[in-house]
C-alpha cells in the first residue's frame, strides 16, 4: 500500500509543516495504515480508528513533546506511535522487545504518562500542569479521557481538584458512545469557536471585574452566560466544577478541531472540550460492531473477523459465564456485577437472560464491591466478575467493606497470571498475596477448566466472601470440559495428583500440568493445592513427613504468595523441611506470548526439572 504523506513523517514536527487541507489525505493514509497494521499484529482496532482525526489536531496544534499530551488509559494511541516515530515498530507491536500497546514513558519522550487502567489522565495532567506553573514554564497540557474511562470515581476527583486550581489545563472527552448528534452542525461549530476565542473570553473576564462590584449582578450575569451556553451545550456540569465548557464538536471535522484547539490553547486557567467521534471510524465492520473489533486477534482486514473460527474453544472465561447462568436459573437471588467487561468476563449471555439481575456499573471497581456488598446485606448472592489487575483498585472496598463484615459475595477473577501481549499493567501477578492476608476470604485457584467450575459453585455456597482466580484463555494441557451439574469441593482440601518419592511438588493453579509433566523425570509427587485459603494442613504435613524436598509452583509473586503461605505452615506446625518456592519474580513482566513467557521465567516443565534439580545439588 502506498502512503505518500505518512512517508514524509517522523516526527510530530515534521506533521506541523503539511499545509491544513493536506490533513484529511494524511488521516485516511493513517486509518489505512493501522487498519492493516493492526490486522497482521493483533491489538485494539475500533478504538483507535476513532481517534485518528483528533490525534493529529493535537500534534498539529501542540508543540509536542513540549507540550503534554496525557492519553487515557491508551487503547486509542496507535496513531499517535505512528506520528511519534514508532510507525516501523507497529510490525513487533504486544509481542516480545516490540512495542507496547499502551504508552509508556520509557518507550518515547512523546509518551507522558505510563498508562493501562482507566480514569488517570486528569490526575497525571493536572500534576503537570501545576508543575508548569510552578517551575514558571509555559507548556500546555492535555488529557484526553473517553466517556467510559469518565464514569470512574478519579476522572471526578480531579475535575474537582482541578477545577478549584490555577493551572493551564485542558481537558478533551473523546465521547464514542453515541453517533454524532444535531447540534454538531454549523451552528454548533460556530459556537464552539466561539466560545473557545479570544475575544469571547476577553469580554467574559472584564465584565467580571466591572460586576465584581456589585456581586448581586455578577451573579445575575453568571447565571443569564450559563443559561446561553445550556441552550447549546451540555456543559453545566463541567462549568460548575470550574471548567470553561466547549462543544459537542465533531471529532473526525479536522476543520472544526484545529481552530477550536487553536484557541483553546491561548486560554487560561481549565479548559474542557467534549469531542463526539466514532469507533470503528471507516472501516465499516468495526462500524458496526465496535465491541467485536475492540481487541482483535489476526484476522483478514478484507473478510473481517469470521465468527465461527475459535469461537466454541473451551475457554476458563467462558466457563464462568455458563456456570453464571447455570446458577442463575437455579437460584433468583444471584446478582452478576461487572465493572464495564461484560463481553470480556463472559456475563453476554446472562445480561441478555437476566437482564433484571444483571449490572454493568460502568468503570468503577469500586462502587461494583460496595454496590455488592449492599446487596449481600440484604440477602441477595452478588457474584463479582473482574479482572485480576482491576481489582487492586478497589482493595480498600474489599477490605473494609466486604470481609471486614463478613460478607457473602462471590469474585469471579479473570486473568490472574500472565495475560500476554497487554503487559505489565494487565499481568495478574499479584492477587493471590493480596488475596491471601485478608481475613474470613477464600481464595481458590483451579488447576483445569472443569475444577473452575466446581469451585465457582463451591465460592458461591461459602457463607462469605470467596474468590476463584483463573487465568486468561484455557488451561496448557488439553482443556478439561466440566459436568454439567453444580457440586462444589471440600472447603481447603486438595488432592495428590501423581505418587512419587524425594520430592513433592505442591501446584496452585494451571501450573498442575508443568508440574505433573515434570514429576515424570522426577518421579516426584505433585499435589494439586486447590486452596490458598485455607490452606489443606493436613497434606501439608503429609507431604513435609514423607518427602525430603517440598516444591511450590504458582503464577503469582513469589512474595507473599502461596509458596508463602506454605512456609508459614509448615512455621506454624513446627516441621523444618528444604522448601523451593517457584513462581513470578520481583519485578514486572512485559508483553509477550504466554507460554514463551512462562519458559523464560521458568515455569515451564523443562525449566521446573532443571530449577528442582540444581536446588536438590545446593541442599545436599
Amino acid at each position: 500500500m502506498a502512503f505518500p504523506l505518512l512517508d514524509t513523517i517522523s516526527d510530530p514536527a515534521d506533521l506541523r509543516q503539511l499545509p491544513r487541507e493536506q490533513l484529511p489525505a494524511l488521516a485516511e493514509e493513517l486509518r489505512a495504515f493501522l487498519l492493516d497494521s493492526v490486522a497482521k499484529t493483533g491489538g485494539h482496532l475500533s478504538s483507535n480508528l476513532g481517534t485518528i482525526e483528533l490525534t493529529i489536531a493535537l500534534h498539529y496544534v501542540f508543540s509536542t513533546p513540549e507540550d503534554r499530551l496525557v492519553w487515557d488509559v491508551g487503547h486509542q494511541t496507535y496513531a499517535h506511535k505512528v506520528l511519534t516515530g514508532r510507525r516501523a515498530g507497529m510490525a513487533g507491536l504486544r509481542t516480545k522487545a516490540g512495542i507496547s500497546g499502551f504508552p509508556r514513558r520509557d518507550e518515547s519522550a512523546y509518551d507522558t504518562f505510563g498508562v493501562g487502567h482507566s480514569s488517570t489522565s486528569i490526575s497525571a495532567a493536572l500534576g503537570m500542569a501545576v508543575a508548569a506553573r510552578d517551575k514558571g514554564e509555559q507548556r500546555r497540557v492535555v488529557a484526553i479521557i473517553g466517556d467510559g474511562a469518565m464514569s470512574a470515581g478519579q476522572a471526578f476527583e480531579a475535575l474537582n481538584n482541578a477545577g478549584v486550581i490555577d493551572a493551564n489545563l485542558l481537558v478533551i472527552l473523546n465521547d464514542n458512545d453515541m453517533s454524532i448528534s444535531p447540534p454538531v452542525g454549523a451552528l454548533n461549530k460556530y459556537l464552539a469557536r466561539l466560545l473557545s476565542g479570544r475575544t469571547f473570553n476577553a469580554a467574559r473576564r472584564a465584565g467580571e471585574k466591572v460586576l465584581a462590584m456589585a456581586p448581586p449582578l455578577l451573579q445575575l450575569a453568571k447565571r443569564a452566560e450559563e443559561h446561553v451556553k445550556g441552550m447549546f451545550v451540555p456543559g453545566t456540569l463541567f462549568e460548575e466544577l470550574g471548567f470553561n465548557y466547549i462543544g459537542p464538536i465533531d471529532g473526525h471535522d479536522l476543520e472544526s478541531l484545529i481552530p477550536t484547539l487553536q484557541n483553546l490553547r491561548e486560554l487560561k486557567g481549565p479548559q474542557f472540550l467534549h469531542v463526539i467521534t466514532r469507533k470503528g471510524q471507516g472501516y465499516k465492520l468495526a462500524e458496526a460492531d465496535p465491541v467485536l473489533y475492540h481487541g482483535v486477534a489476526k484476522f483478514d482486514a478484507h473478510n473481517g473477523i469470521q465468527s465461527g473460527k475459535g469461537g466454541g474453544k473451551l475457554s476458563f472465561t467462558r466457563i464462568f459465564g455458563d456456570w453464571l447462568c447455570d446458577m442463575g436459573a437455579a437460584d433468583t437471588r444471584l446478582v452478576g456485577i461487572t465493572p464495564a467487561m461484560c463481553e470480556g468476563s463472559g456475563m453476554t449471555r446472562f445480561a441478555a437472560e437476566h437482564p433484571d439481575r444483571y449490572h454493568d456499573v460502568g468503570i468503577a471497581e469500586q462502587h461494583a464491591l460496595t454496590f455488592a456488598a449492599g446487596l449481600a446485606c440484604e440477602g441477595m448472592k452478588p457474584v463479582v466478575a473482574i479482572y485480576s489487575t482491576f481489582l487492586q483498585r478497589a482493595y480498600d472496598q474489599l477490605i473494609h467493606d466486604i470481609a471486614l463484615q463478613n460478607l457473602d459475595v462471590t469474585f469471579a477473577i479473570d486473568r490472574g497470571g500472565l495475560v500476554g501481549a497487554d503487559g505489565a499493567t494487565h499481568q495478574g501477578a499479584f492477587d493471590l498475596s493480596f488475596l491471601a492476608c485478608i481475613p474470613n476470604l477464600v481464595v481458590m485457584a483451579p488447576a483445569d477448566e472443569a475444577e473452575c467450575r466446581q469451585m465457582l459453585t463451591t465460592a458461591y455456597h461459602h457463607p462469605g466472601p470467596a474468590a476463584v482466580r483463573y487465568p486468561r484463555g484455557s488451561s496448557s494441557g488439553a482443556a478439561v470440559p466440566p459436568a454439567p451439574t453444580l457440586d462444589a469441593l471440600p472447603l481447603g482440601k486438595g488432592e495428590i495428583r501423581r505418587r512419587g518419592r524425594g520430592v513433592a511438588i505442591l501446584a496452585f493453579g494451571t501450573l498442575l500440568t508443568a508440574a505433573l509433566e515434570a514429576a515424570e523425570s522426577l518421579d516426584a509427587t505433585v499435589a494439586n493445592m486447590r486452596f490458598v485459603k485455607p490452606l489443606d494442613l493436613a497434606l501439608i504435613r503429609e507431604l513435609a513427613e514423607t518427602h525430603d524436598l517440598l516444591v511450590t509452583v504458582e503464577e503469582n509473586t513469589i512474595i507473599g504468595g502461596a509458596g508463602s503461605e506454605v512456609a508459614r505452615a509448615l512455621e506454624g506446625m513446627g516441621l523444618v523441611k528444604p522448601l523451593l518456592r517457584l513462581g513470578l519474580p520481583d519485578s514486572f513482566i512485559e508483553h509477550g506470548e504466554q507460554g514463551e513467557m512462562l519458559a523464560e521465567l521458568g515455569l515451564n516443565s523443562a525449566a521446573l526439572i532443571e530449577r528442582i534439580k540444581m536446588f536438590k545439588q545446593s541442599i545436599t
